[in-house]
């Protein structure tokens, strides 16, 4: 039996919170947008340094 290609629509939305080191709010959002993260099947991640992220 021949298979086919199926397009499946999915969303996944995630809320946690990163309590973050920073100059102020700003500084401490872009360090978050910027070197934190998700990888499905695998574990939340941050290339930040012990001392600036919990």
């Amino acid at each position: 039996m021949k298979k086919k290609v199926y397009r499946v629509r999915t969303q996944y939305i995630f809320e946690g919170v990163f309590e973050v080191v920073a100059e102020n709010k700003e500084d401490a959002r872009q360090k978050v947008l910027q070197n934190c993260g998700l990888v499905m099947g695998g574990s939340i991640h941050s290339t930040l340094s012990d001392d600036e992220i919990n």
